[in-house]
């Protein structure tokens, strides 16, 4: 990990001493936190909050494990490898319960999830007339998860439905379709090769309520090492409220550093559209900190997805998360103080 300036160290625990408590600073444990994808600003809360001291501040000592093509943290993680991780959407966490893994989500870093259709410019004039209407690029992932929700509360179809293969050319040919993609990611790289801005629809702003970037731990950990969660999922929070209103050049270094194709450009536009679109603080986040969930929250999604056939009724749902470390308000003074609001 890169150095961090002394300063910048003490100024960071010292914020982290106002806004978590833990087991305390003297007994440092080490804590291994994998991530679903190379390092980005998607997941510049946990690098911020290594950076600056915020961990350190209430007891642990963590390490950040990309993810990637060829990695598999959700396999280590059930392997006892490393102790927390970054989840995609609750879908996962459903999949789990439904196998018998005792996987339990601690916090909900993504209050959205970040998936979007993009579209060309002007093209479309609301996200319902996309239905029946316009070519859609998908990957099978999505077309098996989000797309079917798509299907069973907009009347998408599945004949509209293009396989996505990460290649933007086909969409930049065609002026009628629509791609999948992250409101941080797909948009910029059109900007950046087709010359143009891109029309964007949340799918999270239409009702796919899915909360996103989950911390994810195993049963035994939270009920053996509840200091331990925490500490991280209140690190988290207060990491997360520094990197978007604060000063993040030090986490950016150490996200640049983890992968090196990231672009400092890159990096901006993400951090824009996550503020822009909520992505990490909005709705319940402004009063009970970032990483908030709610019972009615996973109600409402799972409800969702069991009635598009995404997954099946009958699911313990509370066994999927716990909001025993949540909905505190850490965080929120932190942002007043930043932001002048």
């Amino acid at each position: 990990m890169r150095t961090v300036s002394k300063n910048a160290l003490l100024a960071g625990a010292a914020l982290a001493a106002l806004a978590v408590s833990g087991p305390g600073a003297a007994a440092q444990e080490k804590v291994t936190f994998g991530t679903n994808w190379l390092a980005q600003a998607e997941h510049g809360g946990y690098y911020q909050a290594v950076a600056d001291g915020t961990y350190a501040a209430c007891g642990l000592d963590v390490s950040i494990v990309s993810g990637g093509p060829q990695v598999n943290n959700r396999a280590l993680m059930l392997a006892g490898k490393i102790d927390f991780l970054m989840g995609g959407n609750m879908l996962q966490a459903f999949y789990a319960q439904r196998e018998g893994i005792p996987i339990v989500v601690v916090a909900a870093d993504f209050q959205k999830e970040p998936q979007v259709i993009i579209t060309h410019p002007g093209k479309y004039e609301s996200f319902e007339s996309l239905a029946g209407a316009a070519p859609l690029l998908i990957g099978d992932n999505g077309f098996a998860s989000y797309y079917q929700w798509m299907i069973s509360e907009y009347g998408f179809t599945v004949e509209q439905r293009r396989p996505y293969t990460f290649n933007p050319a086909p969409f930049l040919a065609d002026p009628t379709a629509g791609q999948q993609g992250y409101v941080t990611s797909e948009p910029y790289a059109v900007e950046r090769e087709g010359g143009f801005k891109p029309d964007i629809f949340l799918i999270a702003d239409y009702g796919f309520s899915t909360y996103a970037t989950t911390v994810e731990t195993m049963a035994d950990t939270v009920a053996n090492r509840s200091e331990v969660v925490k500490c991280f999922v209140e690190g988290s929070a207060i990491g997360w409220t520094n990197y978007l209103y604060g000063d993040n050049s030090a986490a950016n270094e150490m996200i640049i550093k983890d992968n090196p194709e990231m672009s400092a450009e890159q990096i901006a536009f993400s951090i824009d559209k996550m503020k822009e679109f909520g992505i990490v603080d909005s709705g319940d986040t402004e009063t009970l900190g970032i990483g908030a969930m709610t019972d009615e929250r996973m109600t409402d999604f799972y409800e969702k997805m069991v009635k598009a056939g995404v997954i099946e009724e009958g699911l313990d749902l509370k066994a999927t998360y716990t909001l025993e470390f949540v909905n505190k308000g850490v965080g929120v003074d932190l942002k007043k103080k930043l932001t002048g609001n």
